[in-house]
């Protein structure tokens, strides 16, 4: 209320002192981004600023798309790549192509195979890991593998202490290597930039490389601490002056740091940019800007009534943190943001005695442009998309309608129209402007009619060309309750070609056998995996949803009591693509090549899988007076980081 009366008086005086008539935009948010004067001066901020939560520290993970990503050009066969959110920004992903070799993580490897031709494919390199991939990019004859998880190792504790197991350094690390895979055969590692913390996200625009990543600000005595960044084996600190703030409160103050990189040209330093925030949740990148959300929560923790919105404006390795704000409520994922013609969009969800639905616009100061609020009170918002001038939402409870918003204006968000079914959607993907495809869950309403039951994977193909009226033109619905598909929490799960109409989407179908229910299956039975393999559909508003067939890496059944195998496998299927005319499955164990109008067998590729495990250490083994930290009890005293 403050900000709004605030927000009003400066309009007037503009009124007053240019005799015009404006259009006042709303402050998003009276906190101010600056930098820090010393270190000093940043370890009484945090001393200051950081709520009380009782030593309860949170985490929250990135929930972890529009189109897939443009295919380079090349005078082989074409071929589908990542889906992504936006044209032009790849994401990293677990499986890449290139349109003759395909790059998979397998395990604690990443294994680069001959694909095309199919009768030639076979595995020419790998690439041992020593922490886990969290993705890769492929650019040319770049290689890029993303690494988190250092090694775990042991310290001997005496008889009778609490704490047992092994023990994780308490700074661990994120690496970006860059591989020269000219020879596919024999991939070479160029270079090597590691940054202290956590893996968040990553993007690549041309030939940049941006990565973000999570680190605590106290280090493992529970001292504040300043980050550091590793280029090829040359450790620099970076020193508090460099480092932006929020001037907010905070349970438990995080360094975001966002680096930048060339990965074509070796001799340019990567560039770096550390902001001192809460935990990063959720980022969404358009070509220009890296947008970071940040929950900041309410008097009981689990209720986030606001969100931080952070705008870092990139160019090649250019990164300049420009502007922030903030709006009512918690951001799902980052398909429930946008930048489109200079506004950026964002749907929330408030929580409460009731909860309650949002869509803001904000100018690229982040200050409020203009809201709709408080839709389809009690639901949440389970699936969003903005594309152009309209926006959709899928919000549930018991029932789940599908809301078409008009975002033309800017300052007016407005409601155009509204459908309700049964069952919802986790993940919307525009087939054309004028149908969308939903994946999610259906539903069946309890008997008290409180709540719903979710069943099996439900496909929507929605009819938006009447705004006011949309409509649910075709549905396919996959298996019983307990059936699932990575696609409603990771849309790079999802293959779809609108050219071919063509949609594939990895499945683990769980079926119930009615004789384990003699007075009838209740709603709320959970049914035991049967199958897991890829989906392959044809879809179009003339024909529907149609299954063309399944593509499974198993060859028999899994044992009775081993039916949980089927989705927790090395030979599940994760992904995946298209190369020319031959449809690719992956899993961590195998390539499975089909032909694509026909499904027809073509050939295998075994990828040599071993599964990561942390390995384990003892201390001996591993310090080195500067990778890891000093074992517990040494009475040795670090040096204080210098005020610059």
């Amino acid at each position: 209320m403050k900000n709004r009366m605030l927000s009003v008086a400066l309009c007037l005086v503009l009124i007053a002192s240019a005799l015009v008539s404006l259009q006042c935009s709303e402050p998003a948010s009276a906190h101010e981004i600056s930098r820090f004067s010393s270190y000093d001066q940043l370890k009484k901020f945090v001393n200051a600023n950081t709520k009380d939560i009782g030593g309860f520290w949170l985490a929250r993970a990135e929930a972890d798309a529009g189109a897939p990503a443009p295919a380079p050009e090349a005078s082989g066969p074409d071929y589908s790549a990542t889906n992504i959110q936006v044209a032009g920004v790849d994401e990293a992903d677990i499986v890449k192509t290139d349109g003759q070799y395909i790059y998979v993580v397998s395990g604690a490897r990443v294994i680069i195979v001959r694909a095309y031709p199919p009768e030639q494919a076979a595995v020419l390199s790998e690439i041992e890991l020593e922490g886990m991939a969290m993705g890769l990019f492929i650019n040319g004859d770049r290689l890029v593998v993303l690494e988190g998880g250092l090694p775990y190792y042991y310290y001997d504790m005496p008889v009778g202490t609490d704490v047992i197991g092994p023990y994780m350094p308490y700074t661990p690390r994120t690496s970006i290597k860059v591989y020269d895979v000219s020879d596919r055969e024999d991939p070479s590692l160029e270079r090597e930039i590691s940054v202290e913390g956590n893996y968040v996200s990553s993007r690549m625009i041309g030939d940049y490389v941006y990565v973000v990543v999570n680190e605590s600000v106290y280090d493992q005595d529970g001292e504040v601490r300043l980050p550091g960044i590793y280029v090829d084996e040359d450790e620099q600190e970076i020193p508090a002056t460099d480092i932006y703030y929020y001037d907010a409160y905070d349970y438990f103050y995080q360094y975001t740091t966002i680096i930048a990189l060339d990965i074509q040209n070796d001799d340019l330093e990567p560039a770096v940019e550390t902001i001192m925030l809460g935990y990063s949740s959720n980022l969404y990148v358009s070509p220009d800007n890296i947008y970071l959300t940040i929950p900041i929560w309410g008097r009981i923790m689990w209720e986030s009534q606001t969100t931080a919105i952070h705008r870092i404006h990139i160019d090649g390795l250019e990164i300049e943190y420009v502007a922030s704000g903030e709006v009512p409520g918690m951001v799902l994922n980052q398909f429930s943001m946008d930048q489109y013609e200079g506004y950026f969009r964002v749907a929330t969800t408030t929580w409460g005695e009731q909860s309650l639905n949002h869509i803001y616009t904000l100018d690229m100061d982040l200050n409020i442009a203009g809201r709709l609020e408080d839709l389809a009170p009690t639901e949440r918002i389970f699936s969003a998309r903005f594309m152009g001038e309209r926006a959709y939402l899928v919000t549930f409870e018991i029932i789940d309608p599908l809301f078409v918003i008009d975002l033309k204006d800017p300052l007016n968000p407005r409601v155009l129209g509204e459908l309700k079914i049964t069952g919802y959607s986790d993940y919307l993907h525009l087939y054309d402007e004028n149908h969308l495809i939903g994946i999610g869950k259906e539903t069946e309403e309890a008997e008290d009619g409180r709540f719903s039951w979710m069943q099996g994977v439900k496909i929507s193909f929605f009819d938006v060309s009447d705004v006011s009226n949309p409509q649910e033109l075709s549905t396919f619905e996959i298996g019983e309750r307990g059936t699932d598909s990575p696609v409603s929490w990771d849309h790079k799960a999802f293959l779809f070609d609108k050219s071919r109409n063509l949609m594939v989407i990895p499945v683990c179908v769980a079926e119930i056998d009615e004789a384990d229910y003699p007075d009838g299956v209740p709603d709320w039975a959970w049914g035991k995996y049967v199958w897991q393999g890829a989906y392959v559909f044809h879809v179009s508003p003339e024909e529907g949803i149609r299954l063309d067939g399944g593509i499974t890496h198993f060859d028999a059944p899994p044992d009775e009591e081993q039916y949980y195998y089927y989705c927790y496998s090395p030979f599940t299927v994760q992904r995946s693509l298209y190369i020319g005319d031959v449809l690719y499955t992956v899993s961590e164990a195998m390539i499975r090549m089909n032909d694509l109008a026909t499904l027809d067998y073509i050939n295998d590729v075994e990828l040599p899988y071993s599964s990561w495990e942390p390995p384990y250490y003892t201390p001996e083994e591993l310090w080195d007076g500067e990778r890891l930290p000093e074992p517990p009890g040494d009475e040795s005293e670090g040096e204080e980081p210098s005020d610059d």
